[in-house]
C-alpha cells in the first residue's frame, strides 16, 4: 500500500496521541521551565495543565481525522482561562509565548517519529510542512481568540482602575523628598482601598549605599497612617510575609482569622532593578478580603511611589555627588600672592538643577602677575561639573606659558571643540554639544594693568576707591565652541586698591527680576561700603540671590595693590659682555637696600647667566628687572621671601635647557639657573620675550 502525505500524517498523529499523557506531561515540564509565570499560582497552575492537555488532545484528533486547521475545535473552556489569566494579572506574552513553545515541542515529536514510519526523505519533509502549516493555524486562531478575550478583560478592569491610579500619579511624588513621598503614599492607600498602611524603606539606601550590607534586611519606619509613634530602625523575622517580599520581589497576600488585621498585602517597592523597601496594607474595618484586582491596583501604586521614592534618592545622591564633584574641581583655597586681594564663592542651583559647570580660579604667575579667570559651562549635573575641571585644567596649563589672554581663549576654544567632537563621537555618553563662556583677566601689579578678553561672558563691574561703580567695557568674543571666530583683549589701568568683580550670569538671573534689574541690584551691592572682601561678596549674594537659585553661581572679587617703587628695580643694559661685571654691581647694591643679602650670590650668578645668554643669542634693546613682591621690611609672619628676575630682549627665540658634554664650553647657563632658582621661565610678548627666575629664602 502506498504511503501518502495524509496517511502519513494520520499515523503520526495517532502515534503521538497514543502517547498523549506522557507528550502532556514532558510540555508541561518544558513550559514550567520557560514561562514560569504560568505556575507561580497554584490555581493557574492547574488551569494551564488542564489547558495544555486539551489543546493537545484537540489538535492531534484533527490532525488524525484529516480536519482542515481552521476547523479544528478548540477546547470550550479556553476563553474563560484566557479571562482568568487577565484577572490575576499575568501577562498576554506569556500565554502567547506558552503557545508558540508547545507547537515548537509538538513539532519536535513529531519530526522525532517520521522516521521510524518511513525512509522517504521527500516524504518526510513533505509531511513535516503539512504538520507546520497545520499547528500554526492552529496557534494562530487560538492565540488571536485569546488576545481579544484578554484585551476585552484587562479593559474592562483597566477602566475600573484607571480613576483611581490616575489620582494616585497626581498626588504621589509631588516633590524630591522621600519622607513626603512616603506619606502620600500611606494616605492615598487609606483613603481608597486599605485601613491602615505603613512604608518601610531599607536604611542603607537612606544612607547612600545602592546595596543593603546587612543581614537580616535592617528597615526604617517612614510613613504609616493612621499616625502612631514613629518607629526606628527594626527588621522582619526570617520567612516573615515582609521578608519575602523583600528577598523575592514579590508582593504577598494573606489572610487571618486573627486581629489586628484579617487580610493583609505586603507589596515590595521597587524601582529600576532596585528594592527600595515594603508597603503594608491592610484591612480591619472593611470585611472584604483583598482579591487579585486589590493586589493589582495595589502593585500599581506602589510601582509609581518606588519611582518617586527612587527618582528622590537618585536626586539626593546625585546632587551630593556632583556637588563633591564640583567642589573638587575649584579651589580649596587661593593661592599665596601679593598682587590681589582676593574672595571667591561658588553656590549650587536649588530644587531639582543642582549644580552646573560654573568655576573660578586665581593663577599666580610669572612677574608677580595674577591671573583671574571665571567661566560657565552649559548644563547641569556630573557631566558639567567634569567638563569644568577638564576646562579648568587647561586654562591653568595655558596660562603657565604665559599666554595673553585673548591667544589663551583661542586655545581654549580649539579644546571645547574637541571635548565636543569626542562626545559625540563617544558610544558612553549622549550626543550633545559642549559651550562654556570664560572671562580672562592677567594683572600685573608693577604698572597696575590689566589685560581682558572674553568668551560669551558677562562684563565685569569695576569699583573705584570712591565707591563709583562702572562695567569695563570689553571687546565682545563668541562663546566657546563655536569655533574659527577671534577674541580681543583690551588692556585698562587700574588704580590702587580698586575692587574687580567677575561673575556668572546666574548672579543676574532670578525669577522676581529681570537681567537689568540683576545689573542694578549688583551695582548697588558692589557700592556699598563692607569691612572685607569676605563680607562685600555676602553683601552681594544676599542683595541678588533667593534662597534656592534658579542657576549656579561663580564670584570672585579682587582688590588691587601695586608694586611702588622700592620693589622694582630696572636697568637698560648695552649689548656688550662688559655690561655683566656692571650689572652685577647694580644687583648687589640693590639687594643691600632690600635688606636681602643673603641672597646676593645667588641672584648675582642667575642674573649673570641670564644677561648673558641674553647678549649672546638675544637682540636688543636689552633689560633686566628685579621685584620683589613684599615690601622691604615688611615680611612679618611670610613663609618664605621671593626675589624676582627677569631679563628682556627684543628676540622672539626661546632658551632651552640642555646637558653640557664633558669638554663642551657652555651649554651650562640655564641648567645653573633651574639648580639655583625656585622656578624658571620664559614668556612672550608681542615683540621680543622675557626669561625669569623666581630666586627664594626661608623667611627669619
Amino acid at each position: 500500500m502506498d504511503v501518502t502525505v495524509d496517511s502519513l500524517t494520520t499515523r503520526v498523529a495517532y502515534e503521538l496521541r497514543a502517547g498523549a499523557d506522557r507528550l502532556t506531561g514532558d510540555l508541561t515540564a518544558c513550559l514550567r521551565r520557560e514561562v514560569p509565570e504560568l505556575w507561580a499560582d497554584p490555581d493557574i497552575a492547574r488551569m494551564t495543565t488542564q489547558n495544555i492537555a486539551e489543546h493537545t488532545i484537540a489538535v492531534l484528533t484533527g490532525l488524525e481525522r484529516g480536519v482542515e486547521p481552521d476547523r479544528i475545535a478548540l477546547p470550550t473552556a479556553d476563553l474563560d482561562r484566557v479571562r482568568r489569566l487577565a484577572r490575576h494579572g499575568i501577562p498576554v506574552t506569556a500565554m502567547l509565548r506558552a503557545h508558540r513553545l508547545a507547537q515548537g515541542f509538538a513539532l519536535d515529536r513529531a519530526l522525532a517519529v517520521l522516521p521510524r514510519l518511513t525512509g522517504d526523505a521527500e516524504l518526510i519533509s513533505a509531511v513535516a510542512r503539512r504538520l507546520l502549516t497545520a499547528t500554526t493555524a492552529y496557534v494562530d486562531r487560538s492565540a488571536e481568540q485569546g488576545v481579544l478575550a484578554y484585551q476585552e478583560e484587562r479593559e474592562r478592569r483597566l477602566r475600573r482602575r484607571l480613576t483611581t491610579v490616575n489620582d494616585a500619579g497626581v498626588r504621589i511624588g509631588t516633590t524630591l523628598d522621600i519622607a513626603r513621598t512616603t506619606r502620600e503614599l500611606a494616605d492615598f492607600a487609606t483613603e481608597h482601598f486599605a485601613d491602615r498602611a505603613s512604608v518601610d524603606l531599607l536604611d542603607s539606601l537612606l544612607q547612600g549605599r545602592d546595596t543593603p550590607a546587612e543581614e537580616p534586611l535592617v528597615l526604617r519606619r517612614v510613613a504609616e497612617e493612621p499616625a502612631i509613634t514613629p518607629q526606628g530602625l527594626h527588621t522582619y523575622p526570617e520567612g516573615s510575609p515582609q521578608a519575602r517580599a523583600l528577598t523575592t520581589g514579590h508582593p504577598v497576600r494573606h489572610h487571618s482569622d486573627a486581629p489586628p488585621a484579617h487580610s493583609t498585602l505586603v507589596v515590595p517597592l521597587r524601582a529600576r532593578g532596585t528594592t527600595l523597601g515594603v508597603a503594608q496594607f491592610s484591612r480591619h474595618r472593611n470585611p472584604d478580603r483583598y482579591d487579585d484586582e486589590d493586589l493589582l491596583l495595589a502593585q500599581e501604586i506602589a510601582a509609581r511611589a518606588a519611582v518617586a521614592v527612587d527618582n528622590a534618592r537618585r536626586y539626593t545622591h546625585a546632587r551630593a555627588t556632583a556637588l563633591s564633584l564640583q567642589r573638587s574641581l575649584l579651589p580649596s583655597r587661593t593661592p599665596p600672592q601679593s598682587a590681589l586681594e582676593v574672595a571667591c564663592r561658588y553656590l549650587p542651583a536649588g530644587d531639582r538643577l543642582g549644580v552646573g559647570g560654573d568655576w573660578y580660579d586665581v593663577i599666580p604667575l610669572s612677574g608677580a602677575r595674577v591671573a583671574l579667570v571665571v567661566g560657565d559651562v552649559v548644563g547641569h549635573g556630573v557631566h558639567a561639573a567634569a567638563t569644568m575641571g577638564r576646562l579648568r585644567t587647561a586654562v591653568r596649563t595655558l596660562a603657565g606659558i604665559d599666554l595673553p589672554p585673548d591667544e589663551l581663549l583661542t586655545h581654549l576654544d580649539d579644546v571645547v571643540l574637541r571635548l565636543s567632537a569626542e562626545a559625540a563621537t563617544s558610544p558612553d555618553t549622549e550626543p550633545a554639544d559642549i559651550g562654556a563662556t570664560c572671562l580672562y583677566a592677567v594683572y600685573d601689579p608693577v604698572g597696575g594693568c590689566c589685560t581682558l578678553a572674553r568668551a560669551g561672558h558677562v562684563l565685569p563691574f569695576l569699583t573705584a576707591r570712591d565707591g563709583t561703580v562702572d562695567t569695563l567695557d570689553l571687546p565682545p568674543g563668541p562663546p566657546l565652541g563655536l569655533g574659527g571666530l577671534p577674541f580681543e583683549a583690551a588692556e585698562v589701568v587700574l588704580p590702587e586698591g580698586s575692587l574687580l568683580a567677575l561673575y556668572t550670569d546666574g548672579l543676574l538671573e532670578a525669577r522676581d527680576h529681570d537681567i537689568d534689574t540683576g545689573l542694578t541690584l549688583l551695582r548697588q551691592a558692589l557700592a556699598r561700603p563692607a569691612p572685607s572682601l569676605e563680607s562685600a561678596c555676602d553683601t552681594v549674594l544676599d542683595t541678588l540671590l533667593p534662597a534656592h537659585p534658579p542657576d549656579d553661581v561663580a564670584l570672585l572679587l579682587a582688590r588691587t595693590h601695586t608694586l611702588g617703587d622700592r620693589q622694582v628695580a630696572s636697568w637698560d643694559l648695552a649689548a656688550d659682555p662688559a655690561a655683566v661685571s656692571r650689572v652685577r654691581s647694580h644687583v648687589s647694591e640693590q639687594l643691600g637696600a632690600w635688606g636681602l643679602d643673603d641672597l646676593d650670590f645667588t641672584t648675582e650668578l642667575v642674573v649673570s647667566e641670564l644677561v648673558t645668554n641674553a647678549i649672546r643669542y638675544g637682540r636688543p634693546p636689552i633689560r633686566l628687572r628685579l621685584i620683589l613682591p613684599q615690601p622691604p621690611g615688611g615680611l612679618g609672619g611670610a613663609p618664605t621671601c621671593s626675589l624676582l628676575c627677569e631679563v628682556s630682549d627684543a628676540s622672539s627665540t626661546t632658551p632651552h635647557q640642555r646637558r653640557a658634554r664633558t669638554y663642551d664650553e657652555g651649554g651650562r647657563g640655564l641648567f645653573l639657573v633651574a639648580q639655583l632658582a625656585t622656578h624658571w621661565g620664559t614668556r612672550h610678548a608681542r615683540h621680543g620675550k622675557t626669561v625669569w627666575a623666581e630666586c627664594a629664602m626661608e623667611a627669619p
